[in-house]
C-alpha cells in the first residue's frame, strides 16, 4: 500500500506495533540494563530499525495534519533521522533513555488518539 493511500491510523497503528516489538525484544532476551543492551547487537539493531519505524511514521502523519498531538514529535522525527544519517554515532545510553522514559509516554499518546 502507498503511503498515500494511508490514513493517519494506520501510522499510528505502526508506531504502537513498533513499541511493542521492541518491549518484546528486550523481554525475549532478558534485558534489564543498559549494559545488558549494549552487549546485544542484534537487539540493539532491532530496536533501532523500530525507532526509525516510529519516526517515519510521525514524519508522515505531520505531513499529512501539521498540527499533531504528540509531544516532541519534532524530536522523534529528528530521532530517526540521526539513527539512519549518522549510525556510527548512535549514543546507546541515549536509545536506552527513549525506550525506558518517552517510549511509555508516546504510547499513551498515541492510543488516545485512536
Amino acid at each position: 500500500m502507498q503511503s498515500k493511500d494511508r490514513d493517519v491510523k494506520a501510522y499510528y497503528y505502526d508506531i504502537l506495533q513498533s513499541i511493542k516489538h521492541i518491549y518484546q525484544f528486550l523481554e525475549s532476551n532478558d534485558i534489564k540494563t543498559l549494559d545488558e543492551y549494549q552487549n546485544n547487537i542484534l537487539v540493539k539493531s532491532a530496536v533501532e530499525r523500530k525507532l526509525e519505524i516510529i519516526g517515519e511514521a510521525i514524519n508522515r502523519v505531520y505531513k499529512m495534519d501539521d498540527t499533531l498531538p504528540i509531544t516532541n514529535y519534532r524530536k522523534i522525527i529528528a530521532t530517526r533521522n540521526f539513527i539512519i544519517h549518522e549510525y556510527d554515532f548512535v549514543d546507546d545510553a541515549q536509545v536506552w533513555l527513549i525506550v525506558e522514559k518517552h517510549l511509555p509516554v508516546l504510547k499513551k499518546e498515541v492510543e488516545g488518539l485512536l
